[in-house]
């Protein structure tokens, strides 16, 4: 994916846009172009303080939930956030005002997650604990890529998005066969602990097991018979293994996106101006069948 391409994604609202259904007025027009726009200076500006704001916020948030802070400064942060979100209110209608192509913001990646940043604030009328929610403008950072023109590392992601879809089915069977010994050594250690030592029921018993094999380890319950502690170091053996499984998989999945990404990339925009052959690596000045100049479109 280009950096032109993936703008596209990002920001498909602009007003020379032969698809817009209407014009802008002068007044729209330098709205959008200071909201939606990044190339002008006023646009970078705005979107540096956005994103200074959208920080602030989210770290005021962070603050409240701490019970210190919040019986010290609960009120103040209370004043703060609602300042914040009645610049982002008046920020998302002012996006909504200045383009022509309204739908398609309202509906778009950006325009939800915009109208999701303000409405807890107002849901907390109702739900006072859904105020922590805010902590979802930590989202609106990601424009931070068009800020700083970083559209070139999307590629990257769509490369390794293309390597976990291709690696779906070897994954779905990893986890479906993890989920199955999983429900094995929980079922095992509940007949083995009972309930004396804390293995109260198998769901309980399950839930040791994933802690088990994750080698988290949180220690809340443990096995007390040598029976059982061999099965659990068993267990954990079993779960040292299973880390690797998933890092192959989508190890080998990822290469081979790589090579065909690499052999796309030399099929189209390298040819050797002598014997027309377009198989070339990715930093090939001469072609290593004629040693022609190579030609790159």
């Amino acid at each position: 994916m280009t950096e032109k391409q993936a703008e596209g994604l990002s920001d498909n609202l602009q007003p020379n846009d032969d698809s817009q259904p209407s014009k802008q007025s002068p007044l729209q027009k330098a709205i959008f172009d200071i909201i939606f726009g990044y190339e002008s200076r006023a646009g970078r500006w705005f979107d540096i303080a956005l994103i200074v704001l959208i920080l602030s916020s989210v770290t005021a948030v962070l603050a409240d939930s701490v019970a210190s802070i919040h019986l010290n400064y609960g009120t103040i942060i209370y004043r703060l956030e609602w300042a914040f979100t009645l610049i982002f209110t008046l920020e998302y209608f002012l996006r909504i005002y200045s383009t022509t192509r309204k739908r398609a913001y309202l509906f778009s990646f950006y325009g939800i997650i915009d109208l999701c940043s303000i409405l807890p604030t107002y849901l907390a009328f109702v739900f006072p604990s859904a105020a922590y929610l805010l902590v979802i403008r930590i989202l609106r950072v990601l424009r931070i890529f068009r800020i700083l023109k970083l559209f070139r590392y999307i590629g990257e992601a769509n490369l390794l998005y293309a390597a976990l879809l291709q690696a779906r089915r070897k994954i779905f069977v990893f986890l479906f066969s993890v989920i199955v010994l999983i429900v094995i050594f929980g079922a095992l250690m509940f007949i083995i602990e009972g309930p004396a030592n804390g293995f109260i029921n198998i769901p309980v018993s399950i839930y040791w097991a994933i802690v088990t094999i994750t080698t988290v380890g949180y220690g809340d319950i443990t096995p007390q018979t040598p029976l059982g502690q061999f099965v659990a170091a068993f267990a954990m053996i079993c779960g040292y293994a299973i880390i690797a499984v998933p890092t192959g998989i989508i190890g080998a999945e990822l290469m081979q996106q790589v090579q065909r990404s690499g052999q796309r990339t030399n099929s189209v925009n390298s040819t050797c101006s002598g014997c027309q052959s377009t198989n070339h690596d990715l930093d090939a000045r001469f072609c290593k069948f004629c040693g022609k100049d190579v030609i790159r479109s």
